[in-house]
């Protein structure tokens, strides 16, 4: 079981990694791409960091009882 958590976790930090990279991708190139992007990736980044927050407490209170 714990395995498990630690694959989950690691995807959803590698999601939230991708997100928060998107990101800045869409800051540093600027123009009309930033303005359609920026803010969906930074609600992505959010959304990804709550269902890691999510993970993360389930899997301690599973493992520690």
């Amino acid at each position: 079981m714990t395995t498990l958590f630690n694959i989950l976790m690691v995807l959803a930090l590698l999601a939230v990694l991708g997100a928060l990279g998107g990101g800045l991708y869409s800051m540093a190139r600027g123009g009309d791409y930033n303005k359609k992007n920026a803010n969906k990736f930074m609600r992505w980044r959010v959304i990804l960091q709550g269902v890691a927050l999510i993970i993360l407490a389930v899997g301690l209170y599973v493992t520690r009882g």
